[in-house]
């Protein structure tokens, strides 16, 4: 039996470079399935989109159309702010969804998880999410949700995880990410 590997690329919503979030990407990548390859899509240096962009896009937005076309999948791992994503991944959505006709997300499989120190994890901003990507027509893994309450240890500055019953659970969440993206990808395969 051949093994197929997928490429995923992730979303960090916070900027912060000692986001919680960013420790937690570091812990997936870390109890995902081998055959997973990760590459952060940055979206720091991207301008406030605007429709005047739309007739000649600036390299900062052609640089994150071209890091989701290269990747197989996209995984969003976001803090929640004021009960809703992050501005600057919601201004990476926009950039990445327009012009009109050249949306990256369409049939790309994404999933998303959060860490907040709030006992509710990042629910009601992976909702919001959910919506802003259902109208980007990105396949969404709906189950499983992880919203992941931080607490301080939970993981170590590389990612390792601490608590036995979290990184089962970050374990499974992975692997079942991956058996998502198989799916979507044998129903919906890239375009060339």
């Amino acid at each position: 039996m051949i093994m197929t590997s997928y490429k995923v690329g992730y979303f960090i919503g916070s900027l912060a470079k000692a986001s919680i979030n960013r420790t937690l990407s570091k812990a997936l990548i870390r109890v995902a399935p081998s055959d997973l390859e990760f590459e952060e899509i940055p979206i720091g240096d991207l301008p406030l989109y605007s429709h005047d962009y739309d007739h000649d896009y600036p390299p900062q937005g052609r640089a994150l159309k071209a890091s989701i076309a290269s990747v197989d999948a996209v995984l969003f791992v976001t803090p929640e702010y004021n009960r809703s994503i992050p501005g600057a991944l919601k201004n990476a959505i926009d950039w990445a969804s327009r012009p009109w006709g050249s949306n990256s997300f369409a049939r790309k499989p994404s999933a998303m998880i959060g860490a907040s120190p709030g006992s509710i994890g990042t629910a009601i901003a992976q909702q919001n999410l959910r919506s802003v990507l259902s109208f980007c027509n990105s396949p969404q893994m709906n189950a499983v949700e992880a919203y992941i309450q931080f607490k301080p240890g939970l993981f170590t500055d590389d990612g390792e995880v601490t608590d036995e019953n979290v990184a089962k659970f970050l374990s499974d969440y992975m692997a079942e990410y991956r058996n998502f993206i198989e799916r979507v990808l044998t129903v919906l395969p890239r375009e060339a």
